[in-house]
């Protein structure tokens, strides 16, 4: 019976039904949107975080680099030419040098991991090639503060004698070719050639960034030289997303060689047993290891500006609070509307009441029927919803990642690419990550709950309404 009931009324009713369950998906279909987007803008930033971190690094532990004192004046590079009697030689020489961050002990990678909470950890070696040739008269060279842009002309100038020159700067990271599952290079793919293999420790081979490998007109088979030593490039590697996190990766031994660094590192890559502990994994690292700085993807993503930072702030604040105040009001349209249909329908209750029904039979006739309006609605909401999120998908809207700050200073850890890294000299990096929506299962869940929760909420309105009719009220309806 009330099956039958059910079904006739539906259909009676259609167009009650149809606002009712409108009302309902599009709120529904507005959660669906604003928490797929939500997941898009996760996934846009763990992109750009792995492009400076890796894949599958959690935080990164370094140690900050010693200031100047108080009047003194940060070391920078000299280079030294010695022209003899033909002041137009042609000369050129390479500075190898840790650049970012103190160096650590090598040693401290495997203190790091040795800590509770930890699952791997991984050294590197962040380094930065300043190459200059051309001509020179006697004297020394001193390189200004500015830095230079990779494969162009200086950003500071040389001080010295009277000089017709070039200057190259480039960034190298040196890997642990023996255990590459972490760190910088894992965020980039190979495009050409092959990655290092694990017994190519001391080996003079290099993997080269596509981007550096166009500039340079570097293929996979070449020489490159560094300070006087010629490697192989076995390989061209491309960036997932954004720029690569260095420009040249060699073996860490060989890094160590170049950079006059030997069994040193600058940052330890760490991967956390569980993702729920990287707070508590960060604060045992520091206390165990000290004089140490560790980052957490989480501190990094706080450097992240932008419309990708903008956008994602107005979803986590202003989308998920519109998606709430649209779905209580849906919530309360729907039971709005349903009491009203009940106080329509007042002759027909009470005709039922006064055959025999009871109140609580008639309260569950309009909460069933008010169920499956939240159920349909839940249906048209999911499928608005995941029209929006194809929507949104297909036409992919670039958001841009800047990484740092404007006046060159960086976070220190966020690697070889980030803060204080050699990747780019210290300024800030523009990333463009094109948005998706995806739609998890756990979205959909909730699709279906809050539909359900509509439907009761709505039912519940009806039913109050319909369980305090009265046989009489049927008699002066008709009356």
């Amino acid at each position: 019976m009330f099956l039958t009931y059910l079904r006739r009324e539906l259909r009676r009713r259609r167009k009650a039904a149809l606002v009712v369950a409108s009302g309902l998906a599009l709120g529904i279909a507005l959660v669906i949107v604003v928490n797929a987007v939500s997941a898009g803008m996760n996934q846009a930033q763990g992109r750009v975080l792995e492009s400076l971190y890796g894949l599958g690094t959690d935080m990164t532990v370094t140690k900050a680099a010693v200031p100047p004192e108080e009047g003194g004046t940060a070391q920078r590079p000299r280079f030294r030419f010695d022209a003899g009697d033909d002041d137009d030689a042609e000369q050129s020489q390479d500075i190898v040098m840790v650049q970012g961050f103190e160096t650590l002990a090598a040693t401290t990678a495997a203190r790091v991991g040795e800590q509770d909470g930890v699952a791997d950890a991984v050294g590197g070696l962040n380094v930065r090639v300043m190459k200059v040739d051309g001509q020179f008269k006697r004297g020394e060279f001193e390189q200004e503060p500015g830095g230079t842009r990779r494969g162009g002309p200086a950003a500071g100038a040389v001080r010295g004698g009277g000089a017709d020159f070039n200057v190259d700067s480039y960034s190298v990271y040196g890997t642990d070719v023996a255990r590459q599952e972490l760190g910088p290079l894992t965020s980039s793919k190979i495009t050409s050639g092959r990655t290092f293999t694990a017994d190519e420790t001391a080996a003079d081979v290099a993997v080269v960034d596509s981007a550096y490998a166009q500039e340079k007109e570097l293929k996979a088979g070449g020489t490159l030289t560094v300070s006087g030593t010629e490697f192989t490039v076995i390989g061209i590697a491309t960036a997932d997303s954004g720029d690569a996190a260095a420009d040249v990766y060699l073996p860490l031994a060989r890094a160590q060689t170049l950079a006059d660094a030997k069994d040193k590192i600058t940052t330890v890559y760490v991967k956390a047993a569980d993702s729920q502990r990287i707070a508590s994994v960060k604060e045992t690292i520091q206390k165990n290891i000290s004089g140490t700085t560790v980052t957490t993807s989480a501190d990094l993503a706080q450097t992240v500006s932008g419309s990708l930072s903008t956008a994602a702030d107005l979803a986590a604040g202003v989308g998920r609070w519109l998606s709430v105040v649209v779905l209580v009001a849906a919530f309360l349209v729907a039971g709005l509307l349903t009491s009203s249909a009940v106080s329509r329908r007042v002759r027909e209750f009470g005709t039922l009441k006064a055959l025999g029904w009871k109140s609580r039979r008639v309260t569950g006739q309009v909460a069933g029927e008010a169920l499956v309006n939240g159920l349909i609605g839940g249906a048209l909401g999911i499928g608005i919803g995941l029209a929006g999120a194809w929507a949104i998908t297909a036409f992919s809207p670039t958001l841009t990642a800047q990484l740092g700050g404007g006046g060159g200073g960086r976070m220190p850890g966020a690697g070889p690419g980030g803060a204080g890294g050699p990747g780019r000299g210290g300024a800030s990096r523009t990333l463009d990550i094109a948005l998706t929506a995806p739609v998890s299962l756990t979205t959909i869940a909730l699709a279906v709950a809050l539909a359900v929760a509509g439907g009761l909420i709505a039912g519940g309105f009806g039913g109050w309404r319909a369980s305090r009719l009265r046989p009489a009220d049927a008699l002066r309806r008709v009356e």
